[in-house]
């Protein structure tokens, strides 16, 4: 059986936020050496259905490459530099693939929130395929006698959670589906009702549109409450005194020691 997801303070934004080239490899190793605990990173899918880390549904911003991630297959998406954008001293860093980021979290005792980043026309398809994925790595985890790291799966997009829930349901042992999270800009009025329906346990937030009813109807309702993008730790200490359960931080440099 999987370990169940339990939020910690701080979560690292997409691998190792500002301090190394966003959803990288290189990121989940630098969030390690901080003594982060949990980390999040992007999920879309490449021309062949693989599922890779990238934020964006264009290439231009963090790789060498250009056009839409969901035109190009993955055998060409892993030769890209996701690293140079970023740094120079971190050239040469390549596209990663799921596997490759939870065999990664594994190694190095991270427990990962997998959103998934659909592009736009490939919802169902998205959420269903990375249930899909983490249900193979599961069970090679198990056929190997080792333990997968806690998971858990957020989205923006309602159909891919949805798609997620059904592929991870059918794919899991009892008890391995990860939970998952409904990922909102602003809390909406109906978010019981939202969760209810996606059968979702968590709620995530943007810290900058929270509202302190929709906060305090949360509360009471039990449910947990992680917040994005915070980098202010003064900004942080007035949202956990608030309530919220996590944060999600692009400056985990100003957060290790109390992650």
């Amino acid at each position: 059986m999987s370990p169940s997801w339990h939020y910690p303070r701080i979560i690292a934004h997409r691998c190792g936020g500002a301090l190394a080239p966003e959803n990288s490899l290189a990121g989940l190793a630098v969030a390690a050496r901080l003594g982060i605990r949990a980390v999040e990173f992007d999920v879309m899918l490449s021309a062949d259905a693989v599922p890779v880390l990238i934020h964006d549904e264009t290439l231009e911003r963090t790789s060498n490459g250009q056009g839409r991630v969901a035109d190009w297959p993955y055998e060409r998406l892993r030769r890209l530099d996701v690293g140079r954008h970023h740094h120079r001293a971190f050239a040469g860093e390549r596209l990663a693939d799921l596997h490759q980021a939870l065999i990664h979290c594994q190694a190095l005792g991270l427990a990962a929130n997998i959103e998934i980043k659909p592009a736009a026309g490939h919802e169902r398809q998205t959420g269903r395929v990375v249930a899909e994925w983490v249900s193979a790595f599961q069970r090679e985890c198990a056929a190997a006698g080792s333990q997968t790291v806690p998971l858990l799966f957020s989205s923006f997009s309602e159909e891919a959670l949805e798609a997620a829930r059904l592929a991870a349901d059918a794919g899991a042992g009892a008890g391995d589906a990860p939970a998952r999270a409904l990922l909102c800009e602003e809390i909406p009025a109906d978010w019981q009702t939202r969760l209810q329906r996606l059968d979702c346990r968590y709620l995530h937030g943007d810290a900058h549109r929270l509202q302190a009813g929709r906060l305090a109807e949360i509360q009471a309702a039990g449910v947990a409450l992680a917040c994005y993008t915070v980098n202010d730790p003064v900004q942080a200490e007035q949202l956990f005194a608030a309530g919220v359960t996590a944060i999600f931080s692009d400056r985990i440099d100003l957060f290790a020691a109390t992650a």
